[in-house]
């Protein structure tokens, strides 16, 4: 590689740059070559650097460790801002049992890792590698390397083997994990169109769906009664959002304070069993349908983008009072939301609003309703999220008989930074919000980069372990570590907790955070049915493989 040498001479800048982008786009295009419809994907470039680091090409060590540094905490930065806003409603619902297996997947991967490196005699440090190799799992990968560094052992040659063993086991992960998903299918017999309409029919349970109902008026003691002000209302998730008049043919928008009579027929929508809470108290369900009757009343989404509206309540910025529309549902991160005084908006909420053009218009200057700033990325929030992260990643966790402290690091601290920003939404000044292709790009280029770096270190020994050494015996035991948690966990799930298959290849490929397997089982069942116990255990399998790696390195490397 002389050319590079001198190019690295003459501007070590340009020939760094060069390097990283050769890996990359010889990853990237390795990543797309697929057997079967299978495929590395972004992995790709892991095995690039390993082959360019094999052939000589070189990065100085300090940039090499910032890179990868910084292309984790953007990975998982990106990932918790993503997760975050559906992680403590997903396990207020079926999260619990499905992440107490999660975790007993992780344990018991460990638990392999420590049995591969006692009975196996291979040095612990190789062995951790493998763990996060065979599980798929970059940051931690990167917490272990991180825990091994500030150990700062006699023999620094041993700072390598976590990589090397991450990058043996890593293609047996992927297709590890895909092989126990075509296992039970194949085991079970499973029918995939009844277990997807029995997951779907299950979830269609467990939400609250708004509807809408037509009612007329009969009960005489509402007569000039004002809609906000009916007996028992408050006590219901209903919003009343038109009125045709008795004797009137049109239609027309109202507030809380539009006056009721006998014989005005009203548009209420709301969750099903408030609404016929509902009719009791008004009258009586009529089969006319005020949303194709003629009159002013207009439906229109307006967007939640607004500085000054994050944070506040529907009743704060009082939408019938003020502006003289009425708010009939929110939906956020594609779930709808009844509508309450109390409902706090947050940036991306979609309102649908029903009143007058130049009401709603007034309504919409209130809230924002900006495509440009739905579609900007924030990025101060995004760096002052980031350095948050990285000083709870610094808090020492102090567990009894591990010889030093457990830190989150640059891995897990972010992640969880993330998780709870995207919680709150707002911070002052500061939108957690970022928008999805966004989000995506920074993902993607954070693991490029740090994928990258990992493969440029180990290439330069890789190969000599494969061909010379014990690498296609490492390859055997992170194959173990693979499939023996999957199986074990997998089987009790089903045949114990009576897991749906949907959830079950959710679960295996969520618990060890693998986005190929999640493709391979979404593809599987013809819907993306899987990704939503994915997304269940993968902040929590996240949080603790970035601990595990760390315990087994503190506790077991010397």
């Amino acid at each position: 590689m002389n050319w590079l040498e001198k190019l690295h001479h003459i501007n070590p800048v340009a020939s760094t740059v060069l390097v990283f982008a050769l890996t990359a786009a010889l990853g990237i295009g390795i990543g797309r070559i697929k057997v079967r419809g299978i495929g590395l994907g972004v992995a790709g470039v892991l095995f690039s650097g390993i082959l360019l680091g094999h052939l000589g090409f070189k990065v100085e060590k300090e940039v090499l460790e910032f890179v990868r540094d910084f292309g984790l905490v953007l990975f998982v930065y990106t990932i918790g801002l993503q997760l975050g806003p559906g992680f403590f409603t997903s396990l207020r619902r079926e999260g619990l049992p499905l992440n107490l297996m999660a975790a007993a997947i992780v344990l018991t991967g460990a638990g392999c890792a420590f049995a591969v490196s006692h009975f196996g005699k291979i040095d612990m440090a190789a062995a951790v590698g493998l763990f996060s190799g065979a599980t798929t799992n970059t940051p931690s990968l990167g917490a272990a390397q991180q825990a091994l560094k500030s150990l700062q052992l006699a023999d620094t040659s041993r700072l390598m083997l976590p990589a090397l063993g991450y990058a043996v086991a890593y293609p047996f992960g992927i297709l590890g994990i895909i092989f126990s998903m075509i296992f039970f299918r194949t085991v079970f017999r499973v029918d995939l169109k009844k277990e997807t309409g029995e997951f779907l029919q299950r979830q269609r349970r467990d939400e609250v769906a708004i509807e809408r109902m037509n009612i007329a008026v009969t009960d005489s003691r509402l007569q000039g009664v004002a809609i906000r002000a009916i007996p028992g209302r408050e006590n219901l998730k209903v919003t009343v959002s038109r009125i045709r008049k008795a004797g009137d043919d049109e239609v027309h928008a109202v507030t809380g304070d539009t006056l009721l009579g006998v014989g005005d027929l009203i548009l209420a929508v709301g969750p099903g069993g408030d609404l016929v809470k509902f009719r009791q108290l008004v009258g009586e369900a009529s089969g006319i349908d005020l949303r194709s009757a003629p009159g002013d009343a207009e439906l229109r989404r307006i967007v939640v983008t607004r500085r000054e509206a994050l944070g506040k309540s529907v009743g704060q910025i009082a939408f019938d009072k003020v502006h003289g529309v009425t708010v009939t549902r929110v939906v956020r991160s594609g779930v709808e939301m009844p509508v309450t005084p109390a409902l706090h908006l947050q940036f991306g909420d979609v309102l649908h609003v029903v009143g007058g053009g130049r009401q709603i218009e007034s309504a919409a200057r209130e809230v924002g309703d900006s495509s440009k700033a739905l579609n900007h990325t924030h990025f101060g929030a995004l760096f002052v999220g980031v350095a948050a992260g990285i000083l709870l990643g610094l808090i020492p966790l102090k567990f009894p008989g591990v010889p030093v402290p457990v830190r989150l690091g640059s891995a897990g601290g972010p992640l969880l930074a993330a998780i709870l920003f995207s919680q709150i939404g707002r911070v002052g000044p500061l939108v957690s919000y970022m928008p999805d292709n966004a989000n995506i790009a920074l993902r993607e280029f954070g693991i490029i980069l740090f994928l990258a770096c990992v493969g440029l270190k180990a290439g330069g020994h890789f190969f000599e372990l494969l061909l010379n050494g014990d690498g296609l015996l490492w390859m055997g035991y992170g194959s173990l570590i693979t499939v023996v948690p999957l199986l074990i966990v997998g089987l009790f799930g089903r045949l114990v907790w009576k897991l749906n298959f949907m959830n079950l290849c959710g679960l295996l490929s969520g618990s060890m955070t693998d986005p190929p397997a999640l493709a391979f089982a979404n593809t599987t069942a013809g819907s993306d049915a899987p990704a939503l116990a994915y997304a269940a255990v993968y902040p929590l399998t996240m949080l603790l493989r970035i601990v595990t790696a760390q315990v087994l390195v503190l506790f077991f490397v010397s």
